[in-house]
């Protein structure tokens, strides 16, 4: 059903505080909009939060800079006095072989996909500890799960992210804290769009970016997250250590070629 018009559940996350970071565009936004929606008190932890709609609390945060994300965790804490749920949603992207990008891309690809999700975390865990349905989901990707041409370091990054999730899971199940990660397919958001309009042809890039998901269509950025959601929400209390793929069938489908 679209979560546009259809029903939601009633005050699912009431009285819950969340932190969505990389939360000012594309899955981020549509994350943090979706859970205000359904009754969290949300802050956008992003580089540029200027222009976050209200309800959202938005708090300047550069996940690659220990303090800021520090900071950042610390105003979130002087504004709600809890934290509940972290949407660990910040990151970048990579095109290219392993021949294509020097150490440097490497480098800033890593600090900001992988080791930026494990600062938040880091500052997140003392409050989560004291919240009675914590939860971290992560932003991974079908990268993580099957081998795509041109995606050499995004898709190590992911990997390390899906890798860190369920890792991340064994460490803190104990203390009621959920972890798990979306495993998205291509999305229509601000970072594909931009990857299309440096294509030779954009108009057949993006259809064979569509064609390569089984249900023939870039994924929307409300359907990773209706799964985030899901992921955070108590009803998902013994959900820990999953990676959810929302990627119209392609980590898991072998279709037939059309016609046959």
């Amino acid at each position: 059903m679209d979560e546009a018009t259809g029903p939601l559940p009633q005050d699912e996350f009431a009285s819950l505080v969340a932190v969505v970071t990389g939360g000012a565009s594309g899955i981020g936004l549509a994350t943090a909009t979706l859970l205000a929606r359904r009754g969290a008190s949300v802050a956008v932890l992003d580089v540029r939060p200027e222009g976050v709609p209200e309800p959202l609390f938005g708090v300047a945060c550069d996940v690659t800079d220990d303090p800021t994300v520090v900071a950042a965790i610390d105003a979130v804490m002087q504004r709600f006095g809890r934290l509940d749920i972290v949407v660990n949603n910040a990151g970048i992207g990579a095109a290219g072989t392993v021949a294509d990008n020097p150490d440097s891309e490497w480098m800033r690809v890593l600090d900001l996909d992988v080791i930026g999700i494990a600062r938040v975390s880091r500052a997140a865990l003392p409050h989560l500890r004291r919240s009675p349905a914590a939860a971290i989901v992560n932003t991974c990707s079908i990268a993580a799960t099957a081998g795509l041409p041109q995606r050499a370091l995004y898709s190590a990054a992911k990997g390390a992210v899906l890798s860190l999730t369920r890792a991340m899971a064994a460490d803190h199940v104990r203390e009621g804290i959920r972890v798990n990660c979306v495993n998205p397919g291509t999305v229509d958001t601000p970072w594909v769009q931009r990857l299309l309009a440096g294509a030779a042809d954009p108009a057949a890039e993006e259809a064979a970016l569509r064609a390569r998901q089984p249900h023939g269509r870039l994924v929307s950025a409300d359907e990773v997250a209706a799964a985030i959601a899901y992921l955070a929400s108590p009803t998902a209390g013994s959900v820990t250590g999953t990676d959810l793929a929302v990627d119209g069938g392609m980590f898991g489908l072998r279709l037939r070629p059309p016609g046959q």
